[in-house]
């Protein structure tokens, strides 16, 4: 699945052939910054709690350290604040059993949640499992309102049409919100979500990268149609990655119900772009909750704490807490 039919501003230059415009391809110079020219940094990360070591800690220092650790996974979060979306959730299952999806302005920032959790007593405890660090994007992909009327010809529509007329229009007004969404999304409050990394093929018979822009944008305009029968159910990020991590992008999916997001994988993977072209990491499926509910749930407070503990166990609570 693929992001790349997210519109693009109106006005763009339409792609004539070739590789096409990379959307991040910036006509002038930006400055030596970790703030990017616009978007989001997003950071998805990872946890399994080692509960031999968790019962470990004193109850005392137990119950102080699980605060901390709700407050790391509470982070001021708006649109006018360096982190503008923050999700914590659970993963049922054994790839890990909490993680956090956040998005903000200020790469510093998110970084820091990770060094709060990770810093703090608790983060003896934990055992990253999985993470992945991407940025927004609009994708070279989406159509320009002129393009996309030449698309309805193709498909039969006649250009002198009410219709011809109307989809058009409609389309043209919906590219800035849903442009504005692709870089700079905001956090739906749905109950699930899952996250996964893809790239796309570069084997014989199935290059994406050789094929001509073309070809791919058709593709890609198949694809983005597919995930449209969702609006309402599922709201789809896709961040770029290509040269930041070891994917070429990472795609979260906030679902109303889990069949939803289920469904909507399922019905992409038909498309051409995914079934011939597609590779996929590794899935993790989470369910939302807020940092104290996390904890319960996870049953941190009442983890059974040992009657004995050797030199080596003793040694570690001395340097967690001193």
């Amino acid at each position: 699945m693929s992001d790349h039919a997210a519109p693009a501003p109106s006005g763009r230059p339409a792609h004539t052939g070739g590789h096409g415009q990379h959307p991040g391809a910036a006509s002038e110079p930006i400055p030596a910054s970790l703030f990017l020219p616009g978007g989001y940094h997003f950071l998805h990360l990872f946890y399994r709690i080692d509960r031999n070591i968790l019962s470990q800690f004193p109850l005392a220092d137990r119950t102080i350290a699980l605060k901390q650790l709700a407050q790391a996974l509470s982070p001021e979060t708006g649109e006018d604040k360096p982190i503008t979306g923050f999700h914590a959730f659970a993963v049922p299952g054994h790839k890990a059993d909490f993680g956090f999806v956040g998005a903000g302005t200020d790469l510093q920032a998110l970084h820091a949640v990770q060094m709060n959790i990770e810093s703090s007593p608790i983060g003896a405890a934990l055992i990253p499992t999985y993470s992945f660090y991407s940025i927004t994007e609009i994708s070279e992909y989406v159509p320009s309102a002129e393009q996309y009327g030449q698309t309805l010809v193709r498909e039969g529509v006649d250009p002198a049409s009410d219709i011809f007329r109307t989809k058009v229009r409609t389309y043209e007004q919906r590219l800035g919100p849903m442009n504005k969404q692709r870089l700079t999304p905001e956090f739906p409050d749905y109950p699930s979500l899952c996250f996964y990394p893809m790239s796309k093929t570069r084997v014989p018979g199935a290059n994406w990268y050789a094929e001509p822009f073309s070809r791919r944008a058709e593709m890609m305009s198949q694809h983005g149609r597919s995930g449209m029968k969702y609006a309402g159910k599922v709201v789809q990020v896709i961040s770029s990655s290509t040269g930041l991590d070891d994917w070429e992008w990472g795609v979260t999916l906030w679902g109303k119900n889990p069949s939803y997001l289920k469904d909507i994988v399922y019905t992409m993977r038909f498309d051409e772009s995914s079934a011939v072209y597609g590779l996929f990491g590794d899935f993790y499926f989470g369910y939302r909750l807020s940092p104290d509910e996390l904890i319960k749930e996870l049953k941190l407070e009442h983890q059974g704490q040992k009657t004995h503990s050797n030199t080596a166990d003793k040694s570690l609570i001395s340097r967690i807490f001193g």
